[in-house]
Parts: C-alpha cells; structure tokens; sequence
C-alpha cells in the first residue's frame, strides 16, 4: 500500500519546475504541508481543494517521512 501511496507523488519538469506534486496536478508537496502546518485539517484542504483526495494527503506525509532517510 505504501508503494501505490507513494506513486501519488509525481516530478515532471514541466509542472511546478519539477518539484514533486500530487499525481501531476499542480500542487507541490510543499504547499500542502505548509497548508497542514498552517493548521488545516484534511477535511479542510479536501474541501477548498476538490480534485484531491484523501489518499493525496496521506502520501504527501508519507513522501515528507521519506524524505529523512
């Protein structure tokens, strides 16, 4: 499951300058855990954000755990 998460996170050099975002839309990872260290609960970003989804937010936090190792 973690894997199939994880394939959530996309990096193409023509979306946000190749920074990692959620399946190839327009939203960088870092812009959603700014928006959950703003304070922003999931239901709160899912609902301001329509075309994510639950499991978005969970592979964004699973990428930024990767990230340390």
């Amino acid at each position: 499951m973690e894997k199939d998460l994880l394939q959530r996170i996309t990096h193409n050099p023509e979306i946000c300058h190749g920074k990692p975002c959620i399946r190839g839309l327009r939203y960088p990872v870092e812009f959603v855990l700014e928006l959950l260290s703003s304070g922003m609960t999931t239901e709160e970003i899912l609902a301001d954000y329509n075309d994510l989804e639950s499991d978005d937010i969970i592979a964004v936090l699973l990428f930024a755990a990767h990230l340390d190792r």
